[in-house]
């Protein structure tokens, strides 16, 4: 299975980007999934995590009530929707499935996304 994330891009403070991770190749084994940031000179954060069936979701405190994650099987792709950003959200993102019977990490190349004060 591959993940390609897009939507990343620069915006200003308080704005609004979605991102979005496509996921082709062998989906049907796909589990959970999630979206994790980089920021320059610290370790990767988990952001948000989603379910298969996407009936449960769990996030960051950092994040909580400003981004909302979904995913549409039909379509093999998981959303974060980012709301009231701010500069501290700068970071590289990526999205990591889980995949097969053994839940073998699956990620995708990242995408950046830069807020502005």
């Amino acid at each position: 299975v591959q993940l390609v994330e897009s939507g990343g891009g620069l915006v200003q403070a308080g704005g609004s980007l979605r991102l979005s991770c496509a996921a082709s190749g062998s989906t049907f084994s796909i589990n959970a999934m999630g979206w994790y940031r980089q920021a320059p000179g610290k370790q990767r954060e988990l952001v948000a995590a989603i379910t298969s069936g996407g009936g449960s979701t769990n996030y960051a405190d950092s994040v909580k009530g400003r981004f909302t994650i979904s995913r549409d099987n039909a379509k093999n792709t998981m959303y974060l929707q980012m709301d009231s950003l701010k500069p501290e959200d700068t970071a590289v993102y990526y999205c990591k499935a889980e995949w097969g019977s053994l839940g073998l990490e699956v990620w995708g190349q990242g995408t950046l996304v830069t807020v502005s004060s």
